[in-house]
């Protein structure tokens, strides 16, 4: 890329976060309906497309996105806002996941990872990044990622289905993969899995995961799934079953929903579940602890619209036994302003959530008052 392009390519971005900037400072946060006692704030604005998000432990908060950037947030004065706003990697292929490990940050396009070594000491002028895989289909329908590392160290990364409901002979659409951090070793963990956006590992060490339902049988079918893979090998229906319970029009009659795992829970038909993690942390009320908190990006396919918010499920003995509203407020009536993608938790307990419509960050925090 010639000078000149960057040049252009510079102001076209200064010009896209003066608009994200301009939004953000509007945002209508007072609106965000919280349990008494948790409140809600902005960490970051100007991060237009805000995705996936990973914690490194010096507190920097790198976000994925879509359109082409990857970011590094920094509260260095530790006020529960950032301060700076860095962007680390820029022209990618829809770099919604990143991952954090080792002093590396992992990005994830859609038919590559790579790998920045050294990228807190060099978040300003990155390495030239290492290539860690370029062998992952190239379809852009549910080809975006989202990754991260399990508590033994395999890199886990998502194919989702480059359709709506179909098969393919690749074993590896509408699967979630591992691989070890140099991309080598690449294994189908999970089947079935038409498109998940976010998972996470429970105490034990087990893997759950959010998936989105297929579209075009009515409004309120199928639902969208919360899943959980206690080990490899396991099937979670797609394309011949969804929800647990409908079999497809299509592909339902070669095999039958009981041949398949089902959902932990099923969850809001269409509502877009994505980004999910346990809260572990010691700010919120002590019941929380354990609860799994799920952001819904919002339907684009019912009559009428639901999601745009961030759910909670308790869980008791391991299984689900309740799934509400945490936040919501993004959506009025028909239009939303926001739309929640991932959720992280910070040491000090407070939990962030990405917003790629309003290109911003949020904080909630939790006093009690």
């Amino acid at each position: 890329m010639g000078a000149g392009r960057l040049c252009a390519f510079g102001f076209a971005a200064a010009a896209l976060f003066s608009t994200f900037s301009e939004a953000a400072r509007k945002l209508p946060i007072e609106k965000i309906r919280l349990p008494p006692g948790f409140h809600i704030s902005l960490f970051a604005d100007e991060v237009p497309d805000a995705r996936e998000m990973a914690l490194a432990p010096d507190g920097t908060v790198f976000v994925g996105s879509m359109m082409g950037n990857v970011y590094a947030l920094r509260d260095r004065n530790h006020d529960g806002r950032a301060d700076e706003v860095i962007i680390v990697a820029r022209g990618l292929r829809s770099p919604n996941g990143v991952a954090y490990r080792g002093g590396a940050l992992y990005v994830a396009e859609i038919s590559r990872i790579w790998r920045y070594d050294g990228i807190l000491e060099h978040l300003k002028q990155p390495r030239k990044p290492v290539l860690v895989t370029n062998r992952l289909p190239k379809d852009a329908w549910h080809g975006w990622k989202f990754i991260a590392f399990s508590p033994d160290g395999w890199l886990y990364v998502p194919v989702g289905a480059p359709c709506n409901v179909c098969v393919r002979s690749d074993e590896r659409y509408a699967s979630i993969l591992r691989m070890r951090p140099d991309g080598s070793g690449t294994q189908v963990f999970a089947r079935g899995v038409r498109n998940t956006v976010g998972f996470d590992w429970s105490p034990g060490g087990e893997l759950w995961f959010t998936d989105n339902g297929r579209d075009l049988l009515g409004d309120d079918s199928p639902p969208d799934e919360l899943n959980r893979a206690p080990r490899a090998g396991l099937h979670f229906g797609f394309p011949f079953c969804h929800g647990g319970t409908v079999s497809d029009p299509e592909f339902g009659r070669s095999r039958p929903c009981s041949e398949f795992e089902r959902p932990a829970l099923t969850l809001a038909p269409h509502a877009a579940a994505l980004g999910m993690r346990f809260y572990q942390g010691s700010m919120f009320p002590a019941d929380f602890r354990g609860s799994i908190l799920i952001a819904e990006h919002g339907s684009w396919n019912r009559s009428h619209k639901i999601g745009y918010r961030v759910m909670r499920v308790r869980l008791e003995g391991g299984k689900p036994v309740s799934y509400e509203p945490f936040a919501e407020g993004w959506l009025e009536g028909e239009k939303a302003w926001g739309r929640p993608v991932d959720v992280l938790v910070l040491p000090d307990g407070s939990l962030l959530v990405s917003d790629d419509q309003a290109g911003a960050v949020y904080r909630i925090t939790y006093t009690g008052k």
